[in-house]
């Protein structure tokens, strides 16, 4: 269906490459391609200065740089889930787009609406359980970062208590949590992760809010799955008192030099050059993508220098052994809450992951119901 998506395009760039006929000493006149692929991406939040969808941009930039004028990008930024992100993708498509980053995991029903409004648009969505002829899922092994994380907390908290501010509860945020936890306790068995909720994956002053709370209720350690800076900051305006920062998407040592002892970053240039490079082929297919410590998408940022150096080698072996498949956050015995086993031996399958709906030991807090 994509073979003769961009065939007048990649004609036009071996052409140029190759070029005829020049006088001897004459310079080749640059020679863009005749229709560059036009790559859109929906973002939920402003792209900002971290967090993300800064992340996610960054990987966006990453794809230029490696694709030149194969592609030409849009982005539309601060994209509400439902029908705002329907009319977005449906007037991107209308464009002229024919590959398209939906961003968000809310964004997926309306992302299938349009894709079956045109089939000849490659529509690529960060989450989600459900494809279609011309709609892939993307996903990041997010776990795998929060376990190494949650080592680091383990290792560092002097209450041996943390605080999760989370979005929404789906299986990704849960996973998150539970791997978070299951490090912690790795590091101190008696270590416990108190959750709040704050069902929006933007807004800085519910998560400054939700940050505080857990600060004044005795955390010594933060972390969060949400879209702002605000945590960060708040963690540096404690720093001086022994607050401390494990940071999520992006590296937030420029916001928060004195709190974070790491962060938990995503890398998406990659992934995105490989996607184009395979609508400009005509090779692209629906076959989802679900990458982590191996594959670089997950990796911690530099260590604060507040880390002692036993503990920056235990974690890096720890990281070697998740990218050789040696080790996995989730491995039995599991045991939820209420101290039922979830898992009895072995490491959890994909499946199973991907439909994560409770709590392990450890985490205080409530998961919501639908």
């Amino acid at each position: 269906m994509y073979k003769n998506l961009v065939r007048a395009s990649v004609a036009a760039v071996v052409a140029a490459a190759c070029g005829s006929g020049l006088a001897q000493g004459t310079a080749p006149a640059p020679r863009a391609p005749a229709e560059a692929l036009k790559v859109a991406f929906v973002y939920v939040s402003p792209v900002g200065t971290a967090g993300w969808t800064y992340q996610h941009d960054l990987g966006r930039l990453a794809m230029e740089r490696h694709l030149g004028a194969a592609v030409r990008t849009t982005r539309v930024e601060n994209v509400a889930e439902g029908p705002d992100s329907e009319r977005v993708m449906r007037d991107l498509a209308a464009q002229g787009h024919r590959l398209i980053f939906a961003t968000s995991f809310g964004y997926l029903e309306p992302a299938l609406k349009v894709a079956a409004e045109f089939p000849q648009v490659a529509f690529e969505h960060m989450g989600g359980y459900r494809t279609a002829a011309n709609l892939n899922t993307y996903n990041a092994r997010f776990y795998e970062g929060r376990y190494l994380a949650g080592l680091v907390a383990g290792r560092m908290s002097k209450t041996g208590t943390a605080g999760y501010v989370a979005g929404f509860p789906i299986p990704e945020v849960v996973q998150g949590i539970n791997a978070f936890t299951l490090g912690m306790r790795a590091a101190n068995p008696k270590a416990t992760v108190k959750v709040v909720w704050l069902n929006t994956w933007f807004d800085p002053a519910r998560e400054r809010e939700a940050a505080q709370s857990l600060l004044n209720d005795g955390v010594d350690t933060l972390t969060h799955h949400s879209g702002s800076t605000a945590i960060p900051v708040l963690a540096e305006e404690n720093a001086a008192r022994g607050v401390m920062l494990l940071g999520y998407q992006s590296d937030m040592r420029h916001i928060a030099p004195q709190a974070q002892l790491t962060s938990v970053t995503h890398d998406w240039g990659a992934h995105y050059t490989a996607v184009a490079r395979a609508v400009i082929a005509g090779t692209w297919k629906p076959q989802p993508f679900w990458g982590g410590v191996r594959e670089r998408i997950i990796h911690l940022a530099p260590f604060s220098e507040r880390v002692p150096v036993p503990v920056r080698q235990q974690v890096a072996e720890i990281e070697r052994a998740l990218a050789a498949g040696r080790l996995h956050p989730f491995t039995g015995p599991l045991v939820d809450q209420a101290g039922s086993v979830r898992l009895a031996r072995g490491a959890m399958p994909d499946a199973e992951l991907a439909k994560m709906d409770y709590f392990v030991q450890g985490v205080v807090g409530t998961l919501p119901r639908h």
